[in-house]
This record gives structure tokens, C-alpha cells and sequence, in this order.
């Protein structure tokens, strides 16, 4: 299975933190579990994004007649095109950000990032987490496929969290959550939506902060930083997940190096993804692994979109620790469009330790 400047942004603004003991709203009580009051329907317990979303932005003209008239569908009411949703999506939730780029060669976003941020008992972040699926092309519908395993994953992960469960069995259960939404995406014998999957869980601990990471496929989590001090507690920039791709398996059985391999035609061909044509446990045994550090550094997660034109880690490292979060997950991008843009691109980034940017409400 194988997997400009003139951009247009969507950009999601975070909502406002609330406690999970009281409704804010209007008081009711509410459990730790719980992502909406059921009284009056207020979101609970931190903030969450998931991108692409389909909810109207900014008018831009019509491609066909330049209009700016749409009906409650995206048709143009001059001459009846249908409306193409923004090139680009971004969201800073404070402890994360996230953004999604269509990229120039096609035609749509086949790749989808969510997070969410979950209050602790201070009012402070307690955890991050975050999924970026990337649609496998050759695939029918693969939009749906990353948009239902990143929403998924990272609700189910979200939840064993609160439920206090150990980040490893979290990230799985999240995982688990994942393959079964896209499974449940196809609507007919035959139709197999399928993804890549990476995601990352970032928890404070009282001596430096635990990173959980979990993959299908060949989207990547890498852990950055740039002129820190060599010390034990903080591991080098490097690769955190392993491909489940040809390449890798060539690397792995010692046929190739990385370089070569990456070279060879079949490089992005699957091994592994999430779909209705794979199997019910598409994970390997190693799919989960944890590292521990003291920071200062970044989470990085990204789709191929990036790395296909920067996978080192310490070159990596020198864009994503020189900027805020948001505008090294933006720089990021730009990289990789001015480098052609030949996929859809996908950058999550979270700060350690965390740094919350004043203009964004915790």
C-alpha cells in the first residue's frame, strides 16, 4: 500500500479553561470524565481542536466567477462551483500546536491533527495529547479515514487519562480506538478507507516530563533540542517511532542503509496502516515507547509532508526550538512548500517544559 505562499489560514482560537467539578455555566456538577456539561452543554476540562474542520471561514472568492455569495452548502451563487475549503488549518491551544497544510500538488487535505489539553487541579496543563493521521491516497475516501482516527484516538486517549490510567496503556487504548473508527468508515464490502497514525502523550512529572509516543505507518514523533547541555536526563535530538514502511524494513534487515533505502521505489510502500482491508491488530509489539527528560526541548509530530524533505533530527531541532510553538509548526511548513509541497503537510508541536504563551487563555 503506498502512501504557496499565498495560503489561505483557518486559524482556531482556544476556549477558555474550566474546572470539572462545577459547570461554569450554570453550576451543575460534572465529572472528570466528562467533555460536555450535560446540563447546558459547556465544554469541560481543558481544550481540544481537531483539523481539518468544515465550518465556513472567511469569504474568499470563487474560483469559477470570483463571487462572494455562497448558499448554506459552499455552492456560489453566481454560477453554482462549489466552495474549496482553506488551504491551511492551525490551532494554538497553549501546551500544543498544531497546523495542516493542503501543500501544492493536491488537490485536498488528506491529513488530520487533534489535541487536547487537560487541566490539572491548579488550572495548569496536567497533559497533552495529540494524533496526526495521514489518509493513504491510493485508498477510497482517505480524508475520512485520518479524520476519524485522529478525532478518535485522541478522545479515547484523553478519556483513559482521566480514568488514571499509565500513559502506555492510554496511548493503546487510544491506538485501539483509532483502527476501529476507520474500520467503521467504510460503508460498503470493498470500501477501505485507511491512515497513518503517530501520537504523543506529554505529562509533567515531578523530576522532568514523560513523552508516550504510539505509530502505525510512517507519519513520525521526534524528540528536539537545540544547544542544550549534554546531560543523562535529556535524551539527544532524535527519532521516535519506527516506520512501518519498506524502507525501513530494508534498514532493518541490514540490506540498506536509510539513505539508500529511502531511495529505492518502493520506500513509502506500508507494511502497516489502519483500515478495513488490514488486519484488526495492525500495531507491532513495539508500537508504544517511552522516554523521560528534563528538557528544555520539543515534541515534534508530523506526516511525511515534512520529513519527506527534512528527517534529520538535529536539522529539525534548528527550526522547531527557535521559534514559539506556533511559529516553528508554521516555519516548518513553509519549509516544506517552498522545498515543492508535494503532499499534504501536518505539524503538531509541544513545548518542554511548557511555556504558555500569554495571548493564549490556559
Amino acid at each position: 500500500m503506498s502512501d504557496n505562499d499565498d495560503t489561505v489560514e483557518s486559524v482556531v482560537k482556544s476556549p477558555a479553561a474550566v474546572p470539572v467539578s462545577q459547570c461554569p455555566s450554570c453550576a451543575a456538577e460534572v465529572h472528570a470524565q466528562d467533555r460536555f456539561c450535560e446540563n447546558c452543554g459547556q465544554e469541560l476540562g481543558g481544550r481540544q481542536v481537531a483539523l481539518p474542520h468544515h465550518e465556513p471561514g472567511p469569504a474568499t472568492a470563487c474560483e469559477g466567477c470570483g463571487g462572494l455569495d455562497y448558499d448554506g452548502d459552499g455552492y456560489c451563487a453566481g454560477c453554482g462551483q462549489l466552495r474549496r475549503p482553506p488551504d491551511r488549518f492551525a490551532a494554538d491551544l497553549g501546551a500544543v500546536a498544531v497546523i495542516t497544510d493542503r501543500g501544492i500538488a493536491h488537490a485536498r487535505n488528506e491529513d488530520a491533527v487533534a489535541a487536547a489539553v487537560l487541566d490539572g487541579p491548579d488550572g495548569g496543563p496536567a497533559a497533552a495529547v495529540l494524533a496526526v493521521a495521514d489518509g493513504v491516497s491510493s485508498s477510497e475516501d482517505p480524508q475520512v479515514a485520518s479524520g476519524a482516527a485522529a478525532r478518535a484516538g485522541v478522545e479515547a486517549t484523553r478519556v483513559a487519562l482521566l480514568d488514571g490510567q499509565p500513559a502506555s496503556e492510554a496511548a493503546m487504548a487510544g491506538l485501539v480506538a483509532a483502527a476501529t473508527a476507520v474500520r467503521e468508515s467504510a460503508v460498503t464490502d470493498g470500501h477501505a478507507p485507511s491512515c497513518t497514525y503517530v501520537s504523543a502523550i506529554v505529562r509533567p512529572e515531578a523530576t522532568g516530563t514523560e513523552i508516550t509516543v504510539a505509530n502505525v505507518g510512517d507519519s513520525r514523533a521526534y524528540w528536539l533540542h537545540a544547544d542544550a547541555p549534554v546531560h543523562p536526563d535529556n535524551p539527544p535530538s532524535q527519532r521516535l517511532t519506527v516506520d512501518d514502511s519498506w524502507a525501513q524494513a530494508l534498514v532493518d534487515a541490514g540490506a540498506m542503509d536509510e539513505q539508500a533505502a529511502m531511495n529505492d521505489p518502493r520506500a513509502h510502500t506500508l507494511i502497516r496502516w489502519l483500515g478495513a482491508d488490514g488486519p484488526v491488530k495492525p500495531w507491532s509489539d513495539s508500537c508504544v515507547r517511552t522516554i523521560r527528560t528534563t528538557g528544555p526541548g520539543v515534541l515534534l509530530v508530523c506526516s511525511d509532508g515534512l520529513w519527506n524533505y527534512l528527517s534529520d533530527a538535529i536539522a529539525l531541532a534548528e527550526v522547531a526550538t527557535a521559534h514559539p510553538p506556533a511559529v516553528a509548526a508554521r516555519e516548518l511548513v513553509e519549509f516544506a512548500l517552498r522545498c515543492g509541497g508535494s503532499d499534504n503537510i501536518t505539524v503538531a508541536i509541544v513545548p518542554v517544559p511548557w511555556t504558555v504563551d500569554p495571548g493564549v487563555t490556559p
